[in-house]
């Protein structure tokens, strides 16, 4: 049973993932303050390993939605997916990138992260950097709702790197880890969890 939610309560519990967005663009200045709220996430050893794209060019909107589109139809015909629901899997996608007025990719960057010589470190010095990048985009998320914006997490970039990397020209070090769509709302969703008990070991 929950206590009656208030502030940053009421922010997390009435966030929803947003899918359909108003063609309003989003000004330069909210963007802002939305990565600042994302830089102030927790961070292993506090090295900030997130990195963010900002594409609100329709031209580059365009070129990042065919490139991913191309390569998921790749990627179903190898599995042997039926072509309609390969044609419906990539209409979405294009779709949901190229109507969302902004994207936000979010990469990380193991620049300044720890270097071991042993994969079983490496591997959580990734790890790591992977969760602090994934706190950092839930600030923004929040934020982005908190300041009357709608957004949705898609985690399509890490089934294509390379495609992501190749179509945004980003840095040799930037790992494209997500994508955000976001813009104003043009929806409103309801959306219900598990029991905590499922969840939840008292011990």
């Amino acid at each position: 049973m929950f206590h009656e939610t208030t502030g940053i309560l009421h922010t997390i519990m009435s966030r929803r993932s947003i899918r359909h967005y108003r063609p309003d663009s989003v000004p330069r200045d909210l963007v802002e303050t939305l990565l600042t709220a994302a830089t102030w996430a927790p961070s292993a050893h506090n090295r900030q390993p997130w990195r963010f794209c900002v594409v609100g060019q329709a031209a580059v909107k365009e070129r990042l939605a065919r490139a991913m589109s191309a390569r998921l139809r790749s990627d179903l015909e190898a599995d042997g997916t039926p072509e309609a629901m390969i044609a419906a899997d990539t209409g979405r996608s294009y779709a949901r990138l190229t109507s969302a007025p902004l994207l936000i990719v979010l990469c990380l960057s193991m620049t300044d992260m720890d270097t071991y010589p042993d994969a079983r470190r490496a591997n959580n010095e990734y790890l790591m950097a992977a969760q602090s990048t994934a706190m950092a985009a839930q600030n923004l998320l929040l934020a982005a709702h908190d300041l009357g914006l709608g957004a949705c997490w898609m985690c399509a970039p890490l089934f294509c790197p390379d495609t992501v990397q190749t179509a945004l020209d980003l840095p040799d070090d930037w790992q494209p880890q997500a994508l955000l769509t976001l813009g104003y709302p043009a929806e409103t969703r309801e959306k219900a969890r598990q029991p905590l008990e499922k969840s939840i070991l008292w011990r």
